[in-house]
């Protein structure tokens, strides 16, 4: 066609509610002329209401794709809108192209205190931005290339131009309300006018009558090449505070410098938390915008925000560096925060380093009331090995009883001097722990509950005493290379030791590629004997059996070997030939006080399974497997009523028998009354009594 004015609209009309505001965008693209988008306001019968409303025009022609965008409030009488598309062509036979095309409501980040019109850059007008210091200030359109999904910027933007050398700065007309103690996120795209302007963006604090009471800034560290960065700012409203500016500017700024902005944004940190819970403020968290109240306690590490823009950054576009010029351990502090005594606390991190093998161990410091330290947990370093990547790490700790307040603190050994690594996204919530152990001594169980479980992941759980570790028995076996078919799991571990410390730690590794992807260590437990003669049979495989025995008489450890002598004529001594000495055999001697006792250890020795007997520590008895042989129950003295019982039982040790748990020791008549609502249910489910007893329920 001809050179001159070249519109396109949608065929179809769409439904508007006058005075409702509604946003039209699309992307477009064309190297000989610029565009621009408009509505067109229909009435019943589909005749214009007024004129449509249209955005600027693009400032220059551009052959990648750009985004083209306008808002407006429906004209009163407009029942029906549609999408306009304008180019003005300066000859015949140009071609432009668009696509992506919206019209409905506006495109906004959930929870911004401010309007549409202020966040969109002026889509509407320009009265939602206003001149701070030393420019003016118009709407501008520049060409700007956004992904094809993303919504939330593009279109008419802020342009403040420079008036005179020296500082700049324009501001939101807008000063939403806020709540002194709540913290707050702002953050604003900026288009720098060269890679080396000192551009910042900031939030100030004003009381009722709009005096300022303080400020925070966050100063952008722009790469080398000019382009558009989002800058975020945070802070704690502070006392007094009733509203909130947003503002930015440029220290130092040249006469005729440029700076554009928009996406503007002020929202509640909790709206976009680095986690869910956390009492750790953003600025503290996340280091858009420095290292907040971060320090060295302790150790010969220096830390900085990382720069440029984007270089590292896990929650954002910036981490903590952390620098130390020697391969010893430094110690990094956060600042305090508020905890309840009694619950569980998480203190995570995230962590990068681009080489070596690094001991990092996020802790918790406590404090009471008045802020005196009650000491700081002092959990074992986890080798990390990220090679760039970034890796989670985290410990769940109870508080103690006092604890009113709680700093996080990092233990990094670096591993060589000048060892450079990140961390961000750093959290301190209350949480059920990953991964806990529970002693229960009337039981002698370790219950073990797990959360946060990769699903379809390969898990391995280990108990460790000492400097020796043993794989965990499941319901189908060890707990080797099993796969994760839940989130959360819970098992009962009967065959911890008594009187020792004992903890215990998980693995999870990629199903399919056998990456290891993390691990979590619980914290120390102990089981305890009430008496140093009592001892506890279990069965292993069928912890229902299980019962606590007085021991009488401890055994004469017999350790019989199979041998065959040959005599050699004209020699002394013989030729012996053995086989491996056998394992301990002897007659253990225990008391039953009453009835129940009684019966509960012939239940114990019934199924004839290999049993695990074990004794109070120190006496030099290990816990160890046995098969029973020959029983004998005798009466103390010969009177019928005479409830006691001493009992020999004569003793070969096993191996640890092979199979995993079925039930639970805790299942009890109550549980059985719960989970069936009547005694044909029960019957149902249960093949005979005994099933009954140790829940073995029918497939």
């Amino acid at each position: 066609m001809a050179s001159g004015d070249m519109q396109a609209a949608t065929s179809a009309a769409y439904r508007v509610t006058a005075g409702t505001v509604y946003q039209a965008f699309a992307d477009a693209a064309s190297s000989t002329q610029p565009e621009r988008i408009g509505i067109q306001w229909l009435n019943a019968s589909y005749a214009a209401v007024g004129t449509a409303t249209w955005s600027l025009t693009t400032d220059a022609a551009s052959a990648s794709w750009h985004r083209i965008s306008v808002a407006a409030p429906a004209p009163v009488g407009a029942i029906y809108a549609r999408v306009a598309l304008s180019a003005t062509t300066t000859a015949a036979a140009r071609t432009h192209f668009f696509e992506n095309v919206y019209l409905g409501p506006p495109q906004r980040t959930s929870g911004n205190l401010l309007s549409f019109n202020a966040e969109s850059g002026g889509d509407i007008d320009g009265t939602a931005w206003a001149v701070d210091a030393n420019c003016t200030i118009a709407r501008d359109v520049p060409v700007v290339t956004w992904p094809v999904s993303w919504y939330l910027s593009g279109g008419e933007v802020v342009k403040a131009t420079t008036t005179a050398n020296g500082n700049m700065s324009v501001k939101c007309s807008e000063t939403p309300s806020v709540q002194p103690g709540v913290d707050y996120r702002g953050y604003l795209y900026i288009n720098a006018p060269t890679s080396s302007a000192a551009c910042w963006v900031e939030l100030r604090w004003m009381d009722g009558n709009g005096t300022l009471i303080s400020t925070k800034r966050a100063a952008l560290a722009p790469p080398a090449a000019v382009g558009w960065y989002r800058q975020i700012v945070s802070g704690v409203a502070p006392a007094g505070a009733a509203h909130v500016v947003l503002a930015a500017g440029v220290t130092s700024a040249t006469a005729a410098q440029v700076l554009r902005v928009e996406g503007a944004t002020i929202q509640q940190a909790s709206a976009a938390p680095v986690a869910i819970g956390t009492v750790m403020p953003y600025e503290d968290a996340s280091f858009e915008q420095g290292v907040g109240q971060w320090t060295v306690a302790s150790g010969v590490a220096t830390i900085a925000r990382s720069t440029p823009w984007g270089a590292a950054g896990y929650d954002g576009v910036y981490a903590m560096v952390v620098t130390s010029s020697t391969a010893t351990t430094s110690v990094l502090a956060s600042g305090k925060y508020p905890v309840v005594a009694g619950l569980n606390w998480r203190a995570q991190i995230q962590f990068s380093a681009a080489s070596g093998t690094w001991g990092v161990a996020p802790q918790i410091h406590w404090y009471d009331a008045s802020g005196v330290s009650l000491g700081a947990s002092s959990l074992p370093a986890d080798s990390l090995a990220p090679a760039g990547g970034w890796w989670r790490d985290w410990n769940d700790i109870i508080a103690p009883a006092s604890a009113a307040s709680a700093r996080v603190e990092v233990d990094i050994t670096a591993p060589s001097a000048g060892a450079v690594c990140q961390l961000d996204a750093v959290s301190l919530t209350q949480t059920a722990p990953a991964f806990s152990a529970t002693a229960d001594s009337s039981r002698a169980v370790v219950t073990l509950v797990m959360r946060e479980l990769t699903v379809g992941a390969t898990l391995t759980v280990y108990r460790v005493v000492g400097s020796t570790q043993a794989v965990v028995r499941g319901s189908s076996g060890a707990l080797q290379g099993v796969v994760a078919t839940s989130a959360q799991m819970v098992v009962e571990d009967y065959e911890a030791p008594l009187g020792v410390d004992v903890w215990y730690r998980i693995e999870q590794y990629d199903a399919t590629t056998g990456d290891f992807g993390g691990s979590e260590a619980s914290a120390t437990v102990r089981l305890a004997l009430a008496d140093v003669s009592d001892c506890w049979i279990k069965d292993p495989l069928q912890p229902q059996r299980n019962v606590l025995v007085r021991a009488s008489a401890a055994p004469d450890w017999a350790r019989p070997i199979e041998q065959t002598e040959y005599r050699v004529r004209g020699r002394r001594n013989s030729v012996i030939l053995s086989d491996v000495r056998g394992g301990l055999t002897g007659t253990l001697a225990v008391w039953t006080d009453d009835d129940p006792g009684r019966g509960a250890l012939h239940f114990a020795l019934d199924s004839g399974n290999p049993l695990l007997i074990q004794f109070s520590p120190g006496l030099g008895l290990d816990d160890s497997y046995y098969a029973v042989g020959d029983i004998t129950e005798a009466r103390p003295v010969a009177y019928g009523g005479e409830p006691r019982r001493l009992w020999s039982l004569a003793l070969t040790q096993q191996d640890a028998p092979i199979g995993g748990v079925g039930g639970t020791a805790g299942w009890t008549v109550q549980d059985v009354l719960t989970t069936w609502p009547t005694a044909l249910d029960v019957a149902t489910a249960y093949a005979t009594v005994l099933d009954l007893v140790l829940d073995n329920r029918e497939a």
